[in-house]
């Protein structure tokens, strides 16, 4: 599948890596959806999509993910943001609304109570790129819905400034 041109109105406030991010995700459009895989073109949920960004970006993932339960119950560990701001760089956000550039990684939780489960990949101001449960890899609108669930934004790093485990 070939990536579609980056959007005009996106680009002049990209980075090269945050282009460089958008690209590779839009490769993943149309990837089937499969729970726990990462394979572009065969399957993926929204956080295979992250770890193919990662491996296009950097190589080797560097954290063996363990097997992780479709559902996570109420009070369980917020596993997806302590993996992501171990390896990616935090966005600051402002108090009121969602403030992120095309390219950069968007945390959602679905309910106040329970651990952020979802990721997407800002692909345009009021565009994302995700693996929605059950579908595929789709670019879809960056909706009040969506931004009102939006807990984080990071951005892949330039380069790895260290060596990973």
């Amino acid at each position: 599948m070939t990536p579609a041109p980056l959007p005009a109105h996106a680009a002049p406030e990209m980075t090269p890596q945050e282009a460089r991010v958008l690209r590779e995700a839009q490769r993943w459009l149309g990837t089937p959806w499969h729970h726990q895989a990462s394979r572009c073109g065969v399957g993926t949920d929204c956080l295979g999509l992250a770890r193919g960004i990662w491996r296009a970006l950097y190589g080797r993932e560097p954290y063996g993910l363990p097997s992780y339960p479709r559902t996570v119950p109420a009070g369980s560990a917020e596993v997806i943001l302590d993996l992501a701001g171990r390896y990616l760089q935090p966005v600051p956000q402002p108090r009121a609304r969602v403030s992120a550039r095309p390219g950069q990684l968007l945390v959602f939780r679905m309910h106040r109570d329970f651990p952020a489960r979802h990721l997407a990949i800002l692909s345009a101001p009021t565009r994302m790129i995700h693996a929605l449960s059950d579908r595929a890899v789709m670019e879809t609108g960056f909706s009040a819905w969506w931004q009102k669930r939006c807990v984080a934004v990071y951005a892949f790093p330039p380069s790895l400034e260290k060596d990973m485990p």
